[in-house]
Protein backbone atom coordinates (compact mmCIF):
# COMPACT_ATOMS: atom_id res chain seq x y z
CA UNK A 1 0.00 0.00 0.00
CA UNK A 2 1.40 3.38 -1.00
CA UNK A 3 1.71 5.98 1.73
CA UNK A 4 -0.49 9.06 1.37
CA UNK A 5 -0.90 12.31 3.24
CA UNK A 6 -3.90 12.96 5.48
CA UNK A 7 -5.65 15.22 2.98
CA UNK A 8 -5.60 12.55 0.24
CA UNK A 9 -6.85 9.88 2.63
CA UNK A 10 -9.74 12.02 3.90
CA UNK A 11 -10.78 13.04 0.37
CA UNK A 12 -11.02 9.36 -0.62
CA UNK A 13 -12.82 8.40 2.61
CA UNK A 14 -15.38 11.21 2.26
CA UNK A 15 -16.07 10.32 -1.38
CA UNK A 16 -16.66 6.63 -0.64
CA UNK A 17 -18.38 6.73 2.75
CA UNK A 18 -21.89 5.49 3.46
CA UNK A 19 -24.64 7.99 2.85
CA UNK A 20 -26.99 6.19 5.23
CA UNK A 21 -25.21 6.82 8.51
CA UNK A 22 -22.29 8.77 9.95
CA UNK A 23 -19.25 6.51 9.89
CA UNK A 24 -16.52 6.79 12.46
CA UNK A 25 -12.94 7.61 11.54
CA UNK A 26 -10.69 4.93 12.98
CA UNK A 27 -6.94 4.88 13.43
CA UNK A 28 -4.63 1.88 13.80
CA UNK A 29 -1.08 2.46 15.04
CA UNK A 30 1.58 -0.25 14.73
CA UNK A 31 4.02 0.02 17.62
CA UNK A 32 7.62 -1.10 17.92
CA UNK A 33 6.96 -3.24 20.98
CA UNK A 34 7.10 -6.93 21.84
CA UNK A 35 3.45 -7.61 22.75
CA UNK A 36 4.45 -10.82 24.54
CA UNK A 37 6.29 -8.75 27.17
CA UNK A 38 3.92 -7.32 29.77
CA UNK A 39 6.30 -4.43 30.51
CA UNK A 40 5.88 -3.27 26.91
CA UNK A 41 2.07 -3.08 26.98
CA UNK A 42 0.91 0.44 26.15
CA UNK A 43 -2.26 2.04 27.45
CA UNK A 44 -3.42 5.58 28.02
CA UNK A 45 -5.99 8.28 27.40
CA UNK A 46 -6.08 11.40 25.21
CA UNK A 47 -8.39 14.39 25.24
CA UNK A 48 -9.01 15.04 21.55
CA UNK A 49 -9.19 18.76 20.66
CA UNK A 50 -12.34 18.16 18.58
CA UNK A 51 -13.82 15.13 20.31
CA UNK A 52 -14.50 12.05 18.22
CA UNK A 53 -18.12 12.52 17.19
CA UNK A 54 -19.53 9.98 19.62
CA UNK A 55 -21.78 10.52 22.64
CA UNK A 56 -20.52 8.45 25.57
CA UNK A 57 -22.61 6.81 28.28
CA UNK A 58 -20.71 7.06 31.58
CA UNK A 59 -21.18 5.18 34.86
CA UNK A 60 -19.39 6.27 38.04
CA UNK A 61 -18.66 4.49 41.30
CA UNK A 62 -18.69 7.25 43.91
CA UNK A 63 -20.50 8.44 47.01
CA UNK A 64 -21.10 11.67 48.89
CA UNK A 65 -19.69 14.84 47.35
CA UNK A 66 -17.93 12.91 44.58
CA UNK A 67 -21.24 11.31 43.53
CA UNK A 68 -22.77 14.79 43.33
CA UNK A 69 -19.81 16.02 41.22
CA UNK A 70 -20.31 13.07 38.85
CA UNK A 71 -24.00 13.80 38.35
CA UNK A 72 -23.43 17.55 38.03
CA UNK A 73 -20.95 16.93 35.21
CA UNK A 74 -23.12 14.61 33.16
CA UNK A 75 -22.61 11.07 34.47
CA UNK A 76 -25.45 8.82 33.28
CA UNK A 77 -25.49 6.59 36.35
CA UNK A 78 -23.81 6.88 39.76
CA UNK A 79 -23.79 4.40 42.62
CA UNK A 80 -21.89 1.95 44.78
CA UNK A 81 -23.05 -1.56 45.73
CA UNK A 82 -26.35 -0.94 43.93
CA UNK A 83 -24.51 -0.12 40.69
CA UNK A 84 -22.27 -3.18 41.13
CA UNK A 85 -25.35 -5.40 41.55
CA UNK A 86 -26.92 -3.97 38.40
CA UNK A 87 -23.73 -4.75 36.47
CA UNK A 88 -23.66 -8.32 37.82
CA UNK A 89 -27.19 -8.70 36.44
CA UNK A 90 -25.96 -7.66 33.00
CA UNK A 91 -26.58 -3.91 32.95
CA UNK A 92 -23.42 -3.02 31.05
CA UNK A 93 -24.73 -0.51 28.53
CA UNK A 94 -21.90 1.94 29.25
CA UNK A 95 -18.97 3.19 27.18
CA UNK A 96 -16.87 4.31 30.16
CA UNK A 97 -16.82 3.31 33.83
CA UNK A 98 -15.04 5.59 36.29
CA UNK A 99 -14.18 4.94 39.94
CA UNK A 100 -12.47 6.70 42.83
CA UNK A 101 -9.58 4.84 44.51
CA UNK A 102 -11.74 4.40 47.62
CA UNK A 103 -14.50 2.64 45.66
CA UNK A 104 -12.23 0.05 44.04
CA UNK A 105 -13.12 -2.38 46.84
CA UNK A 106 -16.59 -2.49 45.28
CA UNK A 107 -15.33 -2.45 41.67
CA UNK A 108 -12.49 -5.01 41.89
CA UNK A 109 -14.81 -8.05 42.24
CA UNK A 110 -16.36 -7.02 38.89
CA UNK A 111 -13.06 -7.61 37.06
CA UNK A 112 -14.22 -10.78 35.31
CA UNK A 113 -17.31 -8.99 34.01
CA UNK A 114 -15.78 -5.61 33.08
CA UNK A 115 -12.30 -6.74 31.99
CA UNK A 116 -13.28 -8.67 28.84
CA UNK A 117 -15.42 -5.71 27.72
CA UNK A 118 -12.58 -3.22 28.20
CA UNK A 119 -14.59 -1.38 30.86
CA UNK A 120 -12.49 -2.06 33.97
CA UNK A 121 -11.40 1.26 35.54
CA UNK A 122 -7.64 1.78 35.45
CA UNK A 123 -5.38 4.65 36.63
CA UNK A 124 -3.42 4.66 33.33
CA UNK A 125 -6.57 5.34 31.35
CA UNK A 126 -7.56 8.00 33.91
CA UNK A 127 -10.67 6.08 34.95
CA UNK A 128 -9.50 5.50 38.52
CA UNK A 129 -9.10 8.99 39.92
CA UNK A 130 -9.84 11.32 42.81
CA UNK A 131 -10.78 14.05 40.33
CA UNK A 132 -14.20 12.72 39.38
CA UNK A 133 -15.35 16.07 38.01
CA UNK A 134 -12.58 16.22 35.37
CA UNK A 135 -12.79 12.51 34.54
CA UNK A 136 -16.52 12.68 33.81
CA UNK A 137 -16.15 15.90 31.79
CA UNK A 138 -13.37 14.33 29.71
CA UNK A 139 -15.31 11.11 29.15
CA UNK A 140 -18.45 12.94 28.03
CA UNK A 141 -16.34 15.14 25.71
CA UNK A 142 -15.01 12.10 23.86
CA UNK A 143 -11.70 11.37 25.59
CA UNK A 144 -10.29 8.24 23.96
CA UNK A 145 -8.82 5.39 25.98
CA UNK A 146 -6.62 2.82 24.31
CA UNK A 147 -4.31 -0.12 24.84
CA UNK A 148 -2.08 -2.20 22.62
CA UNK A 149 -3.47 -5.54 21.43
CA UNK A 150 -1.79 -8.94 21.04
CA UNK A 151 -0.21 -7.81 17.75
CA UNK A 152 1.24 -4.64 19.26
CA UNK A 153 -1.33 -2.43 17.51
CA UNK A 154 -3.55 0.25 19.01
CA UNK A 155 -7.01 0.72 17.48
CA UNK A 156 -9.17 3.68 18.43
CA UNK A 157 -11.72 6.14 17.10
CA UNK A 158 -10.16 9.46 16.08
CA UNK A 159 -13.17 11.36 14.73
CA UNK A 160 -16.09 11.10 12.37
CA UNK A 161 -16.46 11.15 8.60
CA UNK A 162 -17.18 14.77 7.69
CA UNK A 163 -14.62 16.26 10.06
CA UNK A 164 -12.38 18.80 8.31
CA UNK A 165 -8.78 17.92 7.56
CA UNK A 166 -7.70 20.41 10.25
CA UNK A 167 -9.91 18.77 12.88
CA UNK A 168 -8.65 15.29 12.03
CA UNK A 169 -5.03 16.47 11.92
CA UNK A 170 -5.37 18.15 15.34
CA UNK A 171 -6.89 14.98 16.80
CA UNK A 172 -4.34 12.63 15.24
CA UNK A 173 -1.35 14.73 16.30
CA UNK A 174 -2.66 15.13 19.87
CA UNK A 175 -3.15 11.37 20.10
CA UNK A 176 0.28 10.53 18.65
CA UNK A 177 2.01 13.07 20.93
CA UNK A 178 0.49 11.38 23.98
CA UNK A 179 1.25 7.95 22.59
CA UNK A 180 4.91 8.85 22.05
CA UNK A 181 5.19 9.76 25.75
CA UNK A 182 3.88 6.30 26.66
CA UNK A 183 6.80 4.48 25.00
CA UNK A 184 7.96 1.72 27.38
CA UNK A 185 11.61 2.13 28.49
CA UNK A 186 12.37 -1.41 27.30
CA UNK A 187 11.09 -0.73 23.77
CA UNK A 188 14.03 -0.13 21.44
CA UNK A 189 14.10 1.39 17.96
CA UNK A 190 11.22 3.06 16.14
CA UNK A 191 8.16 3.21 18.39
CA UNK A 192 5.42 4.46 16.04
CA UNK A 193 6.09 2.51 12.85
CA UNK A 194 2.85 2.72 10.86
CA UNK A 195 -0.47 4.59 10.94
CA UNK A 196 -3.59 3.54 9.07
CA UNK A 197 -6.79 5.61 8.89
CA UNK A 198 -10.13 4.29 7.69
CA UNK A 199 -13.86 4.83 7.99
CA UNK A 200 -15.94 2.17 9.76
CA UNK A 201 -16.89 0.43 6.51
CA UNK A 202 -14.07 1.58 4.24
CA UNK A 203 -10.55 0.54 3.30
CA UNK A 204 -7.51 1.74 5.24
CA UNK A 205 -5.00 4.35 4.10
CA UNK A 206 -1.35 4.15 5.14
CA UNK A 207 -0.43 7.68 6.25
CA UNK A 208 3.00 9.15 5.52
CA UNK A 209 4.40 9.82 9.00
CA UNK A 210 6.65 12.61 7.72
CA UNK A 211 3.54 14.72 6.96
CA UNK A 212 2.48 14.79 10.64
CA UNK A 213 3.86 16.78 13.57
CA UNK A 214 4.09 14.90 16.85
Amino acid sequence: MDKVNLETALTEINQNCSKNFKEALDIAVNLGIDPKKTDQAVRGATNLPHGNGKTYKVAVFAEGEEAKDALDNGADKVGMEDLAEDMKKGELDFDVIIATPATMKVVSPLGQILGPKGLMPNPKSETVTKDIKTAVKNAKAGQIRYKSDKQGIIHTRIGQVGYSEEQVRDNVEAFLSDLKKAKPPSSKGVFISKITISSTMGKGFDIDLTTLNF
